[in-house]
């Protein structure tokens, strides 16, 4: 199981998504960054975005931004 899951884009002004790490809502993020930045505040020190083992990403790819 993936220790970060990134949930699909919700509408918002800007839109986000919800990241939950270690199956615990850690917060949001409105980009790639936010996802990183939050990994690293739950001392997770390397995550691969592109690595299904280290991030799950539903309802669209690390790309996918907006609903």
């Amino acid at each position: 199981m993936s220790a970060v899951v990134v949930f699909p884009v919700q509408p918002g002004d800007p839109p986000f998504r919800v990241v939950q790490i270690r199956r615990d809502r850690v917060g949001i993020a409105h980009d790639l960054f936010d996802v990183l930045r939050l990994a690293h505040q739950a001392g997770l020190e390397h995550v691969d975005l592109d690595d299904p083992e280290d991030v799950r990403w539903l309802g669209g790819d690390k790309f996918h931004w907006t609903p």
